[in-house]
């Protein structure tokens, strides 16, 4: 059986989701290959690509190797941004040359732009790619096609560097990305860069209003708490409460570590 993933920002009131695993099912039967198709969210903030971006680089390693992650957040839809896939470490990505794949760049990958209309829908929306393009390409891709088979080799994938954090005047600067279900506001700084920014010296975390100057190891410590979330990524938390609403913090929220 092989393994595909769907991740996308549409939500459920409408029926695309179910469109587009209509489409692989259906494929998948015409091909005689065993899918099994495995919902991740659909719940991303609408075209919030960053968010996404997160969000895969959090879930894609935990599938076993051969899995095909298809990832639709696509403002772009329908203009001449790519179709593409990603290959990296044993694992297939299909989606949007849109940034979408930026923190998987920083490692050994190959990418490859859908151009073959073999692997496509035989009539292409310029509105739906996820059913048109990316659906039925990840069940050839399940197949067992090479993904040089789609297209041309792509060398300069999108890349986003305002995804990462950064040090300005010494001072390690990031941003709130995203939030879970509880309202913790999980930041874009991986633990490994703020443990070498901090290694020499005590810190100072600000975000609005509220400081921190510890790392608490779990959310009940105290009752508002920075820790090192299960993704690896600093967030904010409150217990029994969400610090989102509580202090209103949004998305591109600064978030400011300071040596003292």
């Amino acid at each position: 059986m092989k393994i595909i993933t769907l991740l996308t920002d549409f939500g459920t009131k409408d029926p695309y989701v179910g469109i587009m695993k209509g489409v692989m099912l259906n494929l998948a039967m015409d091909l005689d290959v065993d899918i099994e198709v495995v919902d991740i969210t659909h719940d991303i903030e609408p075209q919030d690509i960053r968010e996404a971006a997160f969000v895969i680089k959090e879930y894609y390693s935990f599938f076993p190797p051969g899995t095909v992650h298809v990832t639709v957040v696509d403002p772009g839809v329908g203009t001449n941004r790519r179709p593409i896939i990603l290959s990296k470490s044993g694992y297939f990505f299909v989606g949007p040359d849109n940034g979408i794949y930026t923190l998987l760049l920083d490692e050994e990958f190959e990418t490859y732009q859908i151009t073959n209309r073999d692997f496509m829908l035989k009539r292409i929306s310029n509105t739906f790619h996820g059913r048109d393009i990316f659906a039925p390409s990840a069940v050839y891709l399940a197949k067992g096609f090479n993904p040089s088979s789609f297209g041309e080799k792509v060398m300069n994938p999108v890349f986003n560097a305002s995804y990462f954090p950064d040090i300005i005047n010494d001072v390690l600067i990031g941003e709130v990305v995203r939030f879970d279900r509880f309202g913790n506001a999980i930041t874009n700084i991986p633990y490994e860069f703020f443990e070498e920014f901090t290694s020499k010296q005590g810190f100072r975390i600000r975000i609005r209003d509220l400081n921190f100057t510890k790392l608490s190891k779990t959310y009940m410590d105290d009752e508002l708490t920075c820790v090192v979330g299960s993704s690896g990524y600093l967030e904010f938390a409150m217990f029994s409460g969400s610090i989102r609403d509580t202090f209103s913090i949004t998305k591109n929220e600064k978030v400011r570590v300071e040596l003292v």
